[in-house]
């Protein structure tokens, strides 16, 4: 899935739909700062980034525990997001 994948869902009246659209685009964009941070740690990116290492990572670790509560919001929502 792609972020594009997610724009039917976010126009959806469901807010079960808006929010499954939610969970997904944060982890398509996590999964994606991953990989770049993977390629950076094995010297094959190739650009040279802004900030420095720990910025990135503290933005995964908020977006990984961003992914829990909505996992943990959806079970007690009843709403199925894998």
């Amino acid at each position: 899935m792609e972020l594009k994948d997610t724009i039917e869902l976010m126009q959806s009246e469901d807010y079960k739909e808006r929010f499954r659209a939610e969970y997904y685009q944060v982890k398509i964009r996590l999964e994606k700062l991953e990989a770049m941070l993977e390629k950076w740690d094995n010297g094959e990116l190739d650009f040279t980034p802004t900030c420095p290492r720990m910025i990135y990572d503290g933005q995964v670790q908020a977006m990984s525990d961003y992914c829990s509560v909505l996992i943990a919001r959806a079970a007690m929502e009843h709403i199925v997001i894998e």
